[in-house]
């Protein structure tokens, strides 16, 4: 089977195909295209085509009931990235800062113990779980729902250049397709297949990453849901995922422990006594500047240079007004 015609045929027509269609057009197409010309012009563009047939092919991708015919690839990394142990961590694109933090920290630690992480490069939750991958030095790929070629969102093409110098980029999406609304659901679906576990941090009651969840548990894979406050819409969708059964993610190891793996220890940071009482207040629980001058009994000046420090050293994180112990 053709399956490079199957895709280079999808992206002229502008629908979604997962095997050849018994149409004339589709055999007098595939009888003037030539999959070699094609190949080179992909090349030509550091780009690379995986078809489901090759022994190459992800196996828990091509275990799915609907698995693309393949996938189109961008990035340093082999297609052996894709069959590694990994973890899809998803959520809100509008997430909160707490969201954007747990999806961060989520995914440094587990890419740190050697598990790959894949999303969907969208705003909030998914930019920052590829973020924290590459924190670390560690492995990401992202998904899109558009062309290869494409990186969408354009907010973050900075991302996606990085995400390329490390891992992977994939879509079953040729290049020049634009991206549409119906298509990341499609998306979703390759996100889920690609992984053993789904972390969900964030989601409203109709989020997309609930798609990505409901997927991964039609394919049996086990699904994480950040417990979340009950008077927040951003928590709605993962609070319904723990009322059917979905695994509370209450610390990467949970998701470790699902793996067999062990977290990485972080080195330590040497910081000055000051910074050390804010980094031990800050372990505790969030919390604002006043809170903190509060909790640590700190003058202005010397709690502003501690968390100075701290941020520079990479161990806190300030966003909206609150810190958090990285």
């Amino acid at each position: 089977m053709n399956e490079l015609a199957i895709a280079a045929f999808a992206a002229e027509t502008g629908s979604h195909l997962l095997s050849a269609p018994p149409t004339q057009r589709f055999a007098a197409f595939v009888r003037t295209f030539d999959q070699r010309a094609y190949a080179a012009r992909l090349e030509e563009r550091g780009l690379r085509w995986l078809p489901r047939s090759d022994a190459a092919f992800p196996p828990l991708l091509r275990s799915i009931h609907d698995p693309p015919p393949g996938l189109f690839l961008r990035g340093s990394g082999e297609p052996g990235t894709l069959a590694a142990p990994a973890v899809a961590i998803v959520g809100a694109r509008a997430c909160s800062a707490y969201g954007a933090h747990v999806a961060r920290v989520c995914a440094r630690e587990l890419a740190q113990a050697g598990l790959v992480v894949v999303s969907g490069l969208a705003r909030g939750v998914d930019g920052e779980a590829h973020r924290g991958a590459l924190d670390v030095g560690g492995t990401t790929v992202a998904v899109l729902g558009c062309g290869i070629d494409r990186d969408y969102p354009a907010s973050n093409r900075e991302l996606a250049r990085r995400i390329a110098e490390a891992g992977l980029i994939v879509s079953e999406y040729a290049p020049g397709v634009e991206p549409a609304p119906w298509r990341f659901p499609a998306r979703n679906r390759i996100v889920a297949g690609l992984a053993a576990a789904v972390v969900v941090v964030e989601a409203r009651e109709a989020s997309g990453a609930l798609i990505t969840a409901d997927l991964a548990l039609e394919e049996g894979r086990d699904v994480f849901a950040v417990p979340g406050e009950i008077t927040s819409a951003l928590s709605a969708g993962c609070n319904a995922l723990l009322r059917l059964g979905a695994i509370p993610l209450t610390s990467p190891a949970d998701v470790l422990e699902h793996f067999g793996l062990a977290a990485t220890a972080r080195p330590d940071v040497p910081v000055t006594p000051y910074a050390a009482s804010v980094l031990a207040a800050l372990r505790e629980a969030a919390a604002t500047g006043d809170e903190l001058a509060r909790r640590t009994e700190l003058e202005a000046a010397t709690l502003a240079a501690a968390l100075t420090e701290l941020e520079l050293a990479g161990l806190v994180i300030e966003a909206e007004g609150v810190y958090r112990a990285q």
